[in-house]
């Protein structure tokens, strides 16, 4: 019995390809789409999992509670892993860890040759409790070397680069910044992709901490690479610890910052939380996790509606074939099955087309989205699953409806040929599901036109600086090499190409921020605000056309002597004429570093144009810069970046030369928003293909059943276009109405996702306008191949027709 199910589905299937070409077509795109979204949600939904005891695992997190609201940090004061040891004895373990990246790393012989020098980017400090807690596996030596200074533990591919086999790497040294020896202590397997604790080199945290006692008593000062972990027992929870957390801030902290204070934030959290971040630098929201969801199910939809329409459509043609077999003695549930087999065939045949375009498509999502995600059916028995639970679903979506409306026909109607569109499965059912299919095709097309709108703002706003050809040089943080500040600067000051040189803590926009609240005007107590401190030398403002409202640029100096601010810090403290604040007394620290204000410059924004503008103080301190800002003629990159190498090379032959341009690190700060319109653009041109698909199969079921009609039309003398527009008109009318229930539609969410960002854009008709224009268009150019076809054909071969 199957057999001959079989054998009559593919015969049907052999009589109308064009038919079974666009479903499987439409099938495999829709399918092959939806399982790419699958691979993403599961690769982003699964990062640290592999850890035993994930549940009971927290990041002490600090908040900050200011004039402008809350904000958050991952970061934690170095006292507070200590200090959570002695007040919370019931936490299983506690495990601190400190991010140092671009720090350099020598191997040298035994004679103290250099072999190889390296700028490592994921270098940390850790605790040896920190691997009791989080399963990465050590290939050898163990973690209880970390309790020892001047030791240090390798990844296995680090390990590799460093000696060329891990296995001789345990008992071999490293040279930390070009002056501390560590012995290597251990090896640890690679860190999986799926993590945002991307451990290469890790150097005993005690290490760290002899080096800087003083930071051990230091409750007021947060740094945003050292974070702290606890383990927590299954009866004391996250909820009885975040309770407990103001009283322990309260007891520790200085009583002018009792205020803000710490969260206990679950590790289960830390990849889509963008409030604290993550080491990886990376977060995927979970709003965009549901967002990428929803889209996939939309695909799917567009696909299976394409097929009910086709199917339905084709129904007029199969309904002699209906007939005949009813008067044979075939049943409703016998031909109802016959149908679902067709549509079980096709379904296979785009499952595995599917499989093998998202295979194809895999390396260039991995690229976009800078992931490690592979398609492999031996070792993620979830991914069968999924494909086995959307083949089942696309099978009864697809094929259940057209099969009742075939099986179900009169076969006395059928057997005269008196079966119409209409009574196959309704024309209103096939004109609401196109309406449907592009309801959604609207929705993703407005949603893309957004999000690249909004994409394109973030990279041509005016950020209040100059970045245009500018590049960032990190130099060496000892003193020697900072003594050689100078020399540097006369020596790429000579070359004709250099158009200025700086040398300051960090570029206007930065990753590496410094922030402090300070004392204004001999106030008694600190601001309520903290001021984004830019240590930078006098050359900074020229370099970057940092433009003044008031008074003028500090003089040269090596220590703080004079302070410049933005529009910004003013009016947090109340100013409104920039010339009343020159002259007046900024003290940080308790009289750590006092001097006047000298000038005030036009506001620019210090972080992303997702922030609001932070309130600047700038100042000279050259035992802080750490890089050179080297501004190069327009047209002469190419050749000064050899020549600055060079230089370089000669001042620090000891050092990994590395520079960075200023805008390319600026667009750094959008990443996920350009991968998303990348995403958008391409999801959304997958809707409109798969919907073109049906109104191309719709079009070509319209012209044979109206081959008559347009002949006579065409004897009348009706011309082409009428005849064109007359087959067109419909269709334009259906994407119309789409239009108008998605534009509301795409409009509100879309709007909800602009909130996130403090600069966007707001959505003006334009981009309405240029979504239906480029609908209509996309769906003429489709519908007019066989509109025009029918067209310009002989009437009498049309006439003949029957």
């Amino acid at each position: 019995m199957f057999q001959n199910y079989l054998k009559i589905a593919l015969r049907n299937l052999k009589r109308n390809k064009t038919y079974a070409l666009l479903n499987v077509l439409g099938l495999t795109v829709g399918i092959g789409a939806c399982l790419l979204v699958f691979l993403v949600i599961q690769y982003e939904t699964s990062f640290d999992n592999f850890h035993n005891n994930k549940e009971n695992i927290y990041r002490i997190g600090s908040e900050f509670h200011n004039q402008d609201g809350v904000s958050y940090s991952s970061g934690v004061a170095f006292p507070v892993g200590a200090a959570l040891r002695v007040d919370f004895p019931q936490i299983k373990q506690v495990a601190s860890i400190l991010k140092s990246g671009g720090d350099q790393v020598t191997i040298e012989d035994a004679t103290g040759k250099t072999l190889k020098k390296f700028s490592e980017p994921e270098l940390y400090f850790a605790e040896p409790s920190f691997f009791s807690m989080f399963n990465f596996p050590f290939l050898a030596g163990s973690a209880k070397s970390l309790s020892e200074p001047n030791t240090v533990v390798l990844s296995q591919a680090i390990a590799e680069k460093y000696f060329g086999d891990w296995k001789t790497a345990v008992g071999k040294t490293i040279k930390y910044q070009n002056k501390d020896i560590f012995k290597v202590t251990g090896v640890i397997k690679n860190a999986p992709a799926n993590t945002d604790f991307p451990l290469e080199v890790v150097i005993s945290y005690i290490t760290y901490t002899n080096a800087n006692k003083e930071r051990l008593t230091d409750w007021v000062s947060t740094y945003g690479q050292h974070s702290t972990f606890v383990e927590l027992p299954q009866e004391f929870t996250a909820a009885k610890l975040n309770a407990a957390l103001p009283a322990f801030t309260k007891k520790h902290k200085p009583d002018e910052y009792s205020k803000d204070g710490y969260i206990a934030q679950p590790l289960t959290e830390i990849h889509f939380d963008d409030r604290f971040g993550n080491y990886r630098g990376q977060t995927f929201s979970k709003e965009l996790i549901t967002a990428l969801l929803l889209i996939g199910i939309f695909l799917i939809v567009v696909a299976c509606v394409n097929f009910i329409n086709l199917a339905t459509a084709q129904a007029v043609n199969r309904s002699k074939e209906v007939g005949v077999r009813k008067v044979l003695g075939s049943s409703r549930k016998q031909l109802a099955f016959q149908f679902l087999s067709e549509t079980a065939i096709i379904t296979i045949f785009a499952l595995l087309a599917a499989i093998a375009v998202a295979a194809a498509t895999l390396p260039f999502l991995n690229k976009l989205l800078e992931t490690k995600m592979i398609l492999s059916f031996a070792d993620d028995p979830v991914l069968l699953l999924f494909l086995f639970v959307v083949a089942i679903l696309v099978i009864v979506l697809s094929g259940l409806y057209p099969a009742m409306i075939l099986s179900g026909f009169n076969p006395i109607t059928a057997l005269k040929s008196k079966i119409t569109s209409k009574m196959a499965g309704g024309i209103s059912l096939r004109r609401g599901l196109v309406i449907l299919q592009f309801t959604i095709a609207h929705v993703l097309i407005i949603g893309t036109l957004i999000v690249v709108s909004q994409a394109d703002y973030f990279r041509n706003a005016s950020l209040g600086f100059d970045k245009a050809a500018i590049i960032n040089v990190y130099i060496p943080g000892d003193s020697l090499s900072r003594s050689k500040i100078d020399y540097l600067n006369n020596q790429l000051s000579k070359n004709s190409n250099v158009e200025s040189v700086s040398f300051s803590f960090a570029s206007p926009s930065d990753n590496s921020n410094w922030q402090s609240d300070f004392k204004y005007d001999h106030a008694a107590r600190s601001t309520d605000f903290s001021a984004n401190l830019k240590w930078a030398d006098e050359n900074y403002f020229k370099l970057y056309g940092l433009e003044f409202v008031a008074g003028r640029p500090y003089y040269p100096s090596d220590t703080v002597r004079e302070f410049v601010v933005n529009e910004t810090l003013l009016r947090k403290l109340g100013i409104t004429n920039p010339k009343d604040a020159i002259g007046k007394q900024i003290d940080f620290w308790d009289g750590g570093h006092v001097a006047n204000i000298v000038g005030v410059v036009k506001d620019f924004n210090a972080y992303s144009l997702k922030e609001p503008m932070a309130p600047v103080v700038l100042s000279t301190w050259k035992d802080v810069y750490q890089m050179a800002s080297i501004k190069i003629k327009p047209g002469k990159e190419k050749e000064t970046l050899a020549a600055v190498e060079k230089i370089w090379n000669e001042i620090y032959p000891s050092y990994v030369y590395s520079y960075q341009f200023l805008d390319e690190k600026i667009a750094g700060f959008y990443k996920q928003e350009n991968q998303l319109a990348e995403l958008y653009q391409l999801f959304a041109g997958i809707a409109i293909f798969i919907s073109c698909l049906g109104l191309y199969g719709l079009i070509s079921f319209m012209v044979v059943q109206r081959t008559k009609e347009v002949g006579i039309r065409k004897v009348l003398g009706a011309s082409v276009s009428n005849i064109i527009f007359l087959l067109s008109k419909e269709f334009t009318i259906l994407i119309l109405i789409a239009f108008a229930v998605a534009a509301p539609l795409a409009w509100y969410f879309m709007h909800q996702w602009l909130q996130d960002y403090t600069y966007r854009i707001t959505p003006g008709i334009g981009i309405f306008l240029s979504a239906i224009l480029a609908s209509v268009v996309i769906a003429w150019i489709t519908v007019g191949y066989r509109a025009i076809k029918a067209a310009i054909a002989n009437p009498v071969k049309s006439l003949r027709t029957e």
